[in-house]
């Protein structure tokens, strides 16, 4: 039985944490091309192709670290499994939520730094 629960959370976390991962990558990295064109003096090449370079390595390094905490073991009943996988995709969410926000202050930074370039070459 506890095997059979095991491929059933196994079934379950994965589209889950995949799923979780896509949305927030489509809302953020579609949402930061505006930062990245300001970054880069709105030269759209460089803007786009580095945002989308951003991307993979945000899908890599996420579903990474689902693949990565996948372990679930000691299911004795679907009580059991709900409760792990309540665990398991809410620190999964948590995680995904503080990687976004280092990435939006990435972003941010980023634009700091390119407003404060821009200034010292028109002084």
């Amino acid at each position: 039985m506890e095997t059979t629960l095991v491929l059933i959370a196994y079934a379950i976390y994965l589209p889950i944490s995949i799923g979780l991962t896509t949305f927030v990558s489509q809302h953020l990295f579609k949402n930061s091309k505006i930062f990245m064109l300001d970054i880069f003096n709105q030269k759209q090449e460089i803007a786009f192709a580095t945002n989308k370079l951003f991307k993979i390595g945000f899908y890599l390094l996420n579903i990474g670290f689902a693949l990565r905490i996948i372990k679930i073991y000691n299911l004795a009943n679907y009580k059991s499994l709900v409760e792990v996988l309540s665990a398991k995709v809410g620190g999964f969410s948590i995680y995904l939520g503080i990687v976004m926000i280092l990435f939006i202050i990435f972003f941010l930074k980023g634009r700091k730094a390119s407003k404060e370039a821009n200034v010292r070459v028109q002084n």
